[in-house]
């Protein structure tokens, strides 16, 4: 443990030790693609949700109104790989916008039913919880993982080496509070799992959403436990039914 917040700080030190035990998280092109699961507390309806731009009725509902940080991903269509993330802070009756990035998804697209290798991402609401990385903290306000068993193979290209220096676990058929990289799948393991938020290789991922060096290192400064951070997730078509 480390830090005021409990931090996590549990480091392997040997690629080796990576490669041997099984990938926590998708992004790579091979059999070690993984998928999702909601959280507990997005499933829950707010009070009086604050309107997240293009999002409908629907997935409005299932942002917690204690969620003051929603990261929305935007795809461009059900079926595309490309995507824009955008962090909102919500307060009172207002979202303000606060910064935008380019993203990737699924090279499938997206899905309303995901499962174990369907290179879909799945649309909907998940907690944010959790993080960690192949690198050192960078100042994450998340509870933070350091270890080197998250690592890309280097069977894959070598454009998805860094994927994994930072990610934030996406709270899809996961135990929240968890290393990201944990396999215990709640709802069984043919609904995937392993969906994150980590570094962009500049295509399409598995299942997760992927954004710059930059943008991850802004997400773990940013999203705090505190704020009861949310992601929703989605082609536009879907965020607004």
């Amino acid at each position: 443990m480390q830090g005021a917040g409990g931090r996590r700080a549990v480091v392997t030190t040997t690629l080796l030790g990576a490669l041997l035990i099984p990938l926590g998280g998708c992004g790579g092109p091979g059999p070690a693609d993984t998928g999702n699961a909601d959280t507990k507390g997005a499933d829950k309806p707010a009070d009086e949700p604050t309107r997240i731009p293009g999002v409908g009725d629907r997935l409005q509902r299932r942002i917690p109104a204690a969620s003051h940080q929603v990261v929305a991903v935007y795809g461009d269509g059900e079926d595309s790989a490309d995507a824009t993330v955008v962090l909102y802070t919500r307060h009172g009756s207002a979202s303000d916008r606060v910064r935008s990035w380019p993203a990737h998804n699924g090279r499938r697209g997206w899905t309303t039913d995901h499962h174990e290798g369907d290179k879909r991402s799945p649309v909907g609401v998940f907690g944010l919880s959790d993080a960690g990385g192949v690198l050192p903290d960078p100042g994450a306000r998340l509870p933070y993982t350091r270890s080197a068993a998250i690592a890309a193979p280097r069977w894959w290209p070598r454009s998805y080496w860094h994927d994994f220096d930072y990610v934030i676990a996406i709270d899809y058929n996961r135990i929240e509070g968890t290393p990201p990289d944990n396999q215990d799948r709640p709802q069984g393991y043919a609904k995937g799992g392993g969906i994150w938020l980590h570094m962009d290789h500049g295509s399409g991922t598995s299942a997760c959403v992927s954004v710059s060096r930059a943008a991850m290192r802004y997400l773990l400064r940013t999203l705090g436990p505190d704020r009861h951070p949310v992601v929703v997730m989605g082609d536009r078509a879907d965020l607004k039914a």
